[in-house]
Order: structure tokens, then C-alpha cells, then sequence
């Protein structure tokens, strides 16, 4: 499912981390950065009981190394490293498109 996400002009990589931080899928050729997944996850629960809600629909960090986009799918963080801000929503796109939302 997520090799298609290299089609899409500016992806770098993508990434599928389970709910104990372990990568389960990865294309492309950076590194997926599982630290970053790990803190995004206590982050968003932090912020879920600060806001009072249950779900999430993504998260946009902003790192150095470019873009990364948070997408959760069941138990498991999909990741999407990109190149630029503004491609932000031709990857939302694919995202929903390949996971058919």
C-alpha cells in the first residue's frame, strides 16, 4: 500500500510504525524517524485529554529535515516525509486517497 506514496511528486519516504514504535513497512530511501514517531504519540495524547477528543485526523511537524505528516490508521502511525510545506495538500490527497477515506 505505501509504495504508491513515492509517486507523488515531493514524498520521500514513507513510513508505517505499530503502536510500540516499530516500523512495519518503509519506502524510500531516508530513514523513517521513529523518535520522532514515539514523541508525536505522547504529544497527541496529551493534547487529546487537553481538548477532550478521541480521535485524530493527522498532524503537520514542521522538522528540519522538511515536512513530516502523521496519519493514524488503526493502531499502527503511518509517516510521510515530504519536501515542501506548501505540497501539504497534494499529500493529504494520496494519503486519503490510498487509504480510501
Amino acid at each position: 500500500m505505501i509504495e504508491a506514496f513515492l509517486d507523488v511528486r515531493g514524498v520521500r519516504y514513507a513510513a508505517l510504525v505499530d503502536e510500540a514504535g516499530a516500523l512495519v513497512a518503509h519506502v524510500g530511501d531516508v530513514p523513517a524517524e521513529l523518535d520522532v514517531a514515539a514523541s508525536a504519540r505522547a504529544l497527541l495524547g496529551s493534547l487529546q485529554n487537553a481538548v477532550g477528543e478521541p480521535e485524530w485526523n493527522d498532524l503537520l511537524l514542521d522538522l528540519g529535515s522538511g515536512p513530516l505528516l502523521l496519519t493514524p490508521l488503526g493502531r499502527q502511525l503511518l509517516m510521510t516525509a515530504f519536501d515542501d510545506v506548501a505540497n501539504l495538500g497534494r499529500v493529504r490527497f494520496a494519503v486519503r486517497r490510498a487509504l480510501g477515506l
